[in-house]
């Protein structure tokens, strides 16, 4: 992981358009080729990001300040033409740190047994699921579910007890490493979670992954094979 302290401007070009005015922020650079921008507030939510994969080209703004220098401009973009223009000023801290593999999120009993219900069940989800294996592994960590609708097609299952803004992202990330491999592309996400804020219910929707809210407690006590989804 790359950590650099910088006084710079954001500039980010896609489907919308947003400025952040010149000031000091924290960026970082993981392995996984993705990029955030941070403030000193806002708890773990970035101000700005680009989500792998994506490509960072560095150069040196055409413009100079009152003292001559360029600024450095950092241009992160990803593979649907979207850009995230970081200009330095300065530079008060540059480093980089390698973490090895992360030994990935213990979950709670209710996420895990969550997990295990659904997998036993998979009809939950739609007439004719069918469970490939839990747990699969990728390359940023393992997908709670993996299965395949009526159709044959892959779906991608991700389990929350509570459905927030950073699960989606979660699940997005393995759905784009998922569906470069040819032999379960195209894959198709699910969302499930006993309860899901409208923020990220929002986002799922707008990136084509269905949600699905449950009843942990009607799971445990169900008698006749069959899950109740709310």
């Amino acid at each position: 992981m790359r950590l650099v302290i910088a006084r710079c401007s954001v500039d980010y070009a896609g489907r919308l358009t947003a400025h952040l005015p010149m000031a000091p922020r924290l960026i970082l650079v993981k392995a996984d080729q993705s990029v955030s921008v941070h403030a000193d507030d806002r708890a773990y939510k970035p101000l700005n990001w680009m989500s792998p994969p994506c490509t960072l080209k560095v150069t040196e703004a055409a413009m100079t300040d009152g003292e001559g220098h360029a600024p450095v401009v950092w241009t992160v973009e990803n593979k649907a033409g979207e850009k995230l223009i970081i200009t330095m000023a300065e530079v008060l801290h540059d480093s980089t740190h390698e973490l090895g593999v992360d030994p990935g999120l213990v979950k709670d009993g209710v996420e895990a047994h969550l997990q295990e219900l659904l997998a036993d069940r998979m009809e939950t989800l739609g007439a004719g699921y069918t469970l490939i294996r839990r747990e699969y592994p990728t390359a940023i960590g393992p997908v709670d579910i993996l299965g395949r609708d009526a159709e044959g097609g892959t779906v991608a299952v991700e389990i929350k007890r509570r459905g927030e803004i950073d699960g989606v992202e979660q699940l997005t990330r393995y759905l784009e490493l998922l569906n470069r491999d040819p032999r379960l592309a195209p894959v198709h996400g699910v969302f499930a979670a006993q309860e899901i804020k409208p923020q990220a219910r929002v986002l799922a929707t707008d990136r084509g992954i269905r949600c699905v809210t449950l009843d942990y407690d009607a799971l445990r006590g169900i008698e006749d094979d069959k899950l109740r989804l709310f």
